[in-house]
Parts: C-alpha cells; structure tokens; sequence
C-alpha cells in the first residue's frame, strides 16, 4: 500500500510541465434526406432542431466542439425539394453546422443549384475530387483547417462517385468525379504535416456492392485519423476502426447523432471513441429544441401546407416501403410503381428501381404530401425500345448485388424471372417471360421507365442509348392517377424468384 500511495504522489508531482490533456468532440450526421422534425420517419428522427440545442450547449462547454455533416442532406423531403432546397439553407445555418460533404442525393437539384446553395450555407461543403469537366477546376472548397489554441484539426471531403449515376446522370454533366483513394492522398500530404489531427468528412458508405467505401479508403491511404461517413446509411454503435482510422456513421434519416471523442496529450492522440446518442441522450443534454430553427420550420410549413394537405387518391391498405426491402426483393410497393408505369405507357414491361422509392404508403387517404415521399424526385416517365438482349443485362445488374442491398434493384412489370445469387455476378438470370412468353433476345420490345434510368442512372449504362418513343408526366404524377385507376389490386409478389432461397425463407421475408 505504501508503495502506491508514493507512486501516486510521484504522479502528481513530478509530472512533466507543459504536459496538456484536451478533448476533441465531433458531432455527425448523415443521410437525413431533409428530415427536420422529430416527427418525420414515424417519429424516429431526432430531429433538427433537438440536435441543434444539444450541440450548441456541448459547444458552449468546450471550444474544441464541432458538427460535420456526411451528406445527402439538402434533398429528400416534400417541405424542402419544393423549394429547390431554398428552404433547408437557413435551417442549417442556424443549427451551427461547421462543415458538409456533398451526397449523391445533394445534387438531385443540378451541380448549378447545388453551388447556389453551398454559397448560401454560412459553413463550406467541401469536396476534394469534385471537379468541373471544362476545366478540372474543383468546384468546393477541398479542405478547412480548424484552429483552436495550439490544436490544429484538418478537415477535408469527399463524395462517392458514384454521384455519376446515382444521381439523374443529366444533373451532373458539367461535373467530374475523381478518384477518392487519390484525391486523399493528395489531402492526407498537404494537411497531415500541419495538423495535429486530420478528419475526412465523406459520402462514400461501407455497401459491398461499391467499388469505393470508406474501409477501402482508410485501408489505402495512411495519416487520416477518423472518417465521418455516410451513402449506405449503416449504423456503426461504436465505429468501425481500419489500421489506424476509426470510421463513424449514424445509419440514416437523424434516428441518431453521432458522437466521436479524440483526446490529446501534447498535441498526440492518446484514445479515438465512437458511440450514437438516440434522441434521449440528447435531450439530457439540452431538453429545449432550438427556437432560431423551430420558428423557421413554422414558416416553411405554412407556406407549404396549402399545396402538400390536398388528398389526391385513396389506397385501401399499407404497403411497406423500407429501404431494405425495396432494395434487395420483390416488394408490393415496387410492383405498384412498375405497374403504373407500364399502364400509363402502354409498353410490354416497365421497371422501377428500388431507390427512386423512398417511402411506404399509408392507407385511407392520400395527400400530395404522401406522394411525393414516395416519390419525390420529379422523375419524368418515359418509354423505349430495348431488345431482349439488352434485357437480360438489365436484370443481370438488378440482381448483382443480392444479398446486398442495391437503390438498383428492380421491380418489374409484364415480366417474371428468375435468379440464382449462389452463382457468380451476370451469370445468375435463368427464366425470363415477357407476358407469360419466353424471351426473345432477338426481338425489341417496349419498356416503361423514369428517365433517371433510362440515362443510366444506378449504373445501367447499358439503358443509355435506348430509343426513346414516348414521354410522359412526372412519377408522382402517374403514381397518384395510376392509385386513382387502379388502386392497389393486383400486386401480389410472384414477379421474381432468388432459385438460391429456401422457398419457406422466402415466402417469410
């Protein structure tokens, strides 16, 4: 016991002077898709302005406190696309954001209006590897170093690639998507030697079926500390560590806040800790949702309720339309979609790829509001010629993924098939009928769908160059006249069938 208690008193004494603890806090989020309410998602999100309170009380307690956003943030909801993403700008602002990296999503509005609204945001949306294709000049602002006392943090963006497709392809024409591992690099050699901590801010995700991911990056690059993440809407309890790189990211749609600690000692990283505050945790913290966002969200609501209240169809039952339903299977909803396409063009088959559908529909009446969750891209219908060649390597890339969930899965009409995911990607299509027919590879038929796939949107680069005969009105338009018509009879799952699933295992999915 003796020799403790002098230990400890040499501990305390004779600790070198100049010795400093300090505590870095980053707060994150990802994929809200503009959910700003508590009550959005079914009252699982937090919602903007809790997150905010909470953040700004942790920021008055310690000045080396900051909120990253991972993307997809500026696009998703009815309240916000109406407006271009106007709406979501002074929200923002207002919440204390300190840096944004672009989604996929962000750019659904055009790369011109996205740079509209960047310029608007009192914080930068960065991004390394995005650049424009006349020049190569970058179009954000690549990094920002932060500087608070001795402690330097250094943060850079980045966005998926995959921007390129999974975004409508004619949004981001005038832009150029670089390389990711890369343009890292290139961050990681100009910030890593003046900064004692180094953060990317990234859209990339953890999806298996993405050529980049985060762990890709952090496997591939030395020097970055921690990753704030998002695209695949994972959710990491306590972070995801490769080599030396702790990768954080909170799922989706504000259900948590995300909350990274780094402590240094001397400017030396001692410990990196991840961890997802639920919407009690941050309530403990400030309990009083902040007044600057919730005053502006009466504001966009009033001037929005007159055009979202209207009830424009009625649906006699649910239809469940979760991400990783409608991503990796047959869905109810997806073969809704798909048969309102397929009517409203007249075409042998149509197709629906599960993430144009971004949420389920309710039963009993159905406002605007309703439909454009659903469907709140403004994609507009159109219908072309494809051989039955051409087909069968559409539905070789629908399946890819399986089991993995894939925003290009599809959902079909006019047409079943049949897959193997046992076997090795674009060999798994077997049966295909069009109508009850075998397909002809040989012949051209018809086929229904929203111009973002037909530009090759979720990679289907091989829809590009497909002859368009037909245009029509935008989804959600169809959407609500086709409910209207139709209602939801005649939707039953049989469409597709995975040979690879126990057949009782499937029937229960």
């Amino acid at each position: 016991m003796k020799k403790f208690l002098m230990a400890v008193i040499l501990l305390i004494f004779f600790v070198p002077r100049g010795v400093s603890a300090e505590e870095i806090i980053i707060f994150h989020t990802n994929d809200s898709h503009s959910r700003i309410l508590n009550s959005d998602d079914s009252g699982a999100s937090i919602g903007l302005a809790e997150m905010a309170a909470a953040v700004k009380t942790v920021k008055k307690q310690n000045k080396l406190t900051y909120w990253f956003d991972a993307g997809d943030t500026l696009h998703g909801m009815p309240r916000i696309n109406i407006s271009n993403g106007e709406n979501i700008v002074p929200l923002l602002n207002a919440a204390g954001i300190d840096v944004l990296a672009p989604g996929n999503h962000d750019f659904n509005y055009g790369s011109d209006q996205l740079e509209i609204l960047a310029k608007k945001l009192k914080f930068p949306v960065l991004a390394a590897n995005v650049v424009r294709k006349s020049n190569g000049a970058a179009i954000f602002q690549p990094y920002k170093i932060f500087k608070q006392g001795k402690i330097k943090i250094g943060v850079f963006g980045l966005a998926t690639p995959e921007t390129a497709y999974k975004a409508a392809p004619v949004k981001v024409q005038k832009v150029e998507f670089l390389n990711p591992v890369e343009s890292a690099r290139k961050m990681i050699k100009i910030l890593r030697p003046q900064c004692d901590v180094l953060i990317c801010v990234m859209h990339m995700g953890l999806d298996a079926s993405s050529e980049f991911t985060s762990e890709r990056i952090a496997a591939e690059t030395e020097g970055i500390d921690v990753i704030i993440d998002g695209h695949s809407h994972t959710e990491l309890p306590e972070g995801l560590t490769v080599k030396n790189t702790l990768i954080a990211q909170t799922g989706n749609y504000e259900h948590f806040l995300g909350q990274v600690k780094i402590n240094l000692r001397d400017g030396e990283i001692i410990s990196k800790t991840a961890k997802l505050l639920t919407a009690e945790d941050v309530k403990k913290i400030n309990p009083t949702p902040d007044k600057r966002i919730t005053n502006q969200i009466i504001k966009i609501e009033k001037k929005n309720k007159k055009i979202f209240d209207v009830v424009v169809a009625h649906s006699d039952r649910e239809l469940n339309g979760a991400r990783e339903l409608v991503r990796r299977q047959e869905s109810e909803i997806g073969n809704l979609c798909a048969d309102a396409l397929r009517w409203k063009t007249g075409a042998d088959i149509a197709i629906m790829n599960g993430g144009g559908i971004r949420a389920g529909l309710p039963s009993g009446d159905i406002t605007r509001g309703d439909i454009l969750e659903i469907a709140p891209f403004g994609n507009t219908l159109q219908k072309a010629e494809i051989s039955g060649k051409v087909l069968r390597e559409t539905l070789e890339h629908s399946v890819f993924g399986v089991p993995a969930a894939f925003g290009g899965f599809l959902s079909v009409s006019g047409m079943t098939f049949t897959f193997d995911s046992s076997k090795p990607a674009g060999q798994r299509v077997e049966e295909i009928f069009i109508n009850g027919v075998p397909l002809d590879e040989n012949k051209i038929y018809t086929i229904g769908a929203v111009d973002f796939m037909l530009m090759g949107g979720d990679d289907y680069t091989m829809l590009k160059d497909l002859k368009i005969v037909g245009e029509y009105e935008t989804l959600d338009d169809v959407f609500t006249e086709y409910l209207n018509n139709h209602g939801v009879k005649d939707i039953e799952l049989g469409r597709i069938k995975n040979l690879a699933e126990n057949v009782d295992e499937r029937q229960a999915a």
